[in-house]
């Protein structure tokens, strides 16, 4: 265990609704923690949106920020001490202390570990969006040669038809700025404007936008398919009981820090290092982000959201 340490940290200002820089001490740590010194942070919707609106109500001084990626420090008694030294990325729970700061501690269950290839600002990116992808992905079963549907394209979607691809689907997209060369790159089936013009049924359709227009596209859905809601849920069933059967998914990546048992937090961690070896071969497109430094935090933010491109801070 090392002493405490001041370091420099982006903290949530409630009455502003915004981050501002001021210095946190490190705690003692729990027996199964981590401390992780970081050297990037990853930026995603869920951050400036929850800075914007504080729906978890977060007092001021809170650290924001939950992807992040550095070096392990140091370690509770009931880590193995061989850990200090590695190099790992992670998706911190929204409810305690991110990776907007110099330091992070987190379970010692909760990291991907990274390989020496890899830069920290390029792993930093990855967890949320590939991870949620994952999860994404593993609502279905697997059906080799059926067609699916995804809407939005962003950077969970961009990682979900690539896993979907591997495993054997057929699939197509809904978006209005996805061109032909992307769709050659990630293997998209075909690319359909608006959903007012898709014309098939599919197996399954995985939508990124929200609930209401998520509903919209059920009726697109064979009998006994699958719906899977990326951003919020379907509250209701659209279809009648005893007609077609859907099968109504959630997603909330975030969820499982808070609900999930060990089993399935050490599953997950397990499933994305092996999705970032496959980044790391080429098998696995992953775009490289935008960098900012950390002393721009509240730039990067303002970056990410407006320009739709993936964002890191670096420390």
């Amino acid at each position: 265990m090392i002493k405490s340490i001041e370091y420099d940290s982006w903290q949530y200002d409630a009455s502003q609704h915004s981050v501002i820089q001021r210095t946190s001490i490190t705690r003692e740590l729990a027996d199964n923690e981590i401390l992780i010194q970081n050297a990037a942070a990853g930026i995603n919707p869920v951050d400036y949106k929850f800075i914007q609106s504080n729906p978890l109500n977060w007092a001021s001084g809170h650290i924001p920020g939950v992807d992040g990626a550095g070096i392990i420090v140091s370690v509770g008694h009931n880590v193995a001490p061989e850990l200090i030294g590695h190099r790992v990325c992670y998706h911190a729970p929204l409810l305690k202390p991110g990776s907007f700061a110099q330091y992070t501690i987190l379970n010692s269950n909760s990291v991907m570990m990274i390989p020496e290839e890899m830069s920290f600002s390029l792993a930093a990116a990855v967890p949320c969006p590939l991870l949620t992808a994952w999860q994404s992905a593993e609502k279905v079963p697997v059906n080799n040669g059926e067609n699916v549907l995804v809407s939005g394209l962003g950077a969970v979607n961009q990682f979900l038809v690539q896993i979907l691809r591997q495993r054997g689907f057929l699939v197509d997209v809904i978006s209005a700025s996805a061109t032909q060369d992307t769709a050659a790159k990630l293997g998209i089936n075909q690319i359909f404007k608006q959903h007012s013009k898709v014309d098939k049924t599919y197996f399954a359709i995985f939508d990124a936008t929200g609930p209401e227009y998520a509903s919209l596209l059920v009726p697109h859905l064979k009998a006994n398919g699958h719906i899977v809601s990326i951003l919020g849920r379907i509250e209701s069933p659209v279809d009648p009981a005893f007609t077609t059967a859907i099968s109504y998914h959630e997603v909330a990546l975030a969820a499982i820090h808070q609900f999930g048992e060990p089993l399935a937090i050490t599953q997950l961690m397990l499933a994305g290092e092996a999705l970032i070896k496959q980044i790391m071969t080429g098998d696995l497109i992953c775009p490289i982000p935008d960098t900012f430094s950390s002393e721009q935090l509240p730039q990067a933010l303002l970056h990410s959201e407006n320009a739709h491109i993936k964002t890191v801070v670096t420390f």
